[in-house]
């Protein structure tokens, strides 16, 4: 699986965000973090093909049972969707 990286500052906790290239709450997810200059890594898992694909749905099930995006991980935690007031409470940590 290859993750995108989107440049900004460095925070103690790595973020990554599984995501629809089609999806407006993805969309959102994004610019929020690119807004407040997080770095983090992303993928967009509807442009991915074959195994890749397979195998980032299954990495998005491990911690994101439903299978819905955004899927962010911050640190050791999950947000499931776009939820601006946790995103902001976990990046503060």
């Amino acid at each position: 699986m290859k993750l995108n990286k989107a440049s900004g500052k460095k925070r103690n906790k790595k973020v990554t965000l599984y995501a629809l290239s089609t999806c407006g709450w993805c969309r959102k997810t994004k610019e929020l973090l690119n807004r407040q200059k997080i770095e983090y890594e992303f993928c967009d898992v509807d442009l991915l093909t074959g195994a890749d694909r397979q195998e980032t749905m299954e990495q998005v099930l491990k911690v994101n049972p439903k299978g819905s995006y955004p899927t962010i991980i911050i640190g050791a935690d999950v947000v499931v969707g776009f939820d601006e007031p946790r995103i902001a409470e976990l990046l503060k940590s």
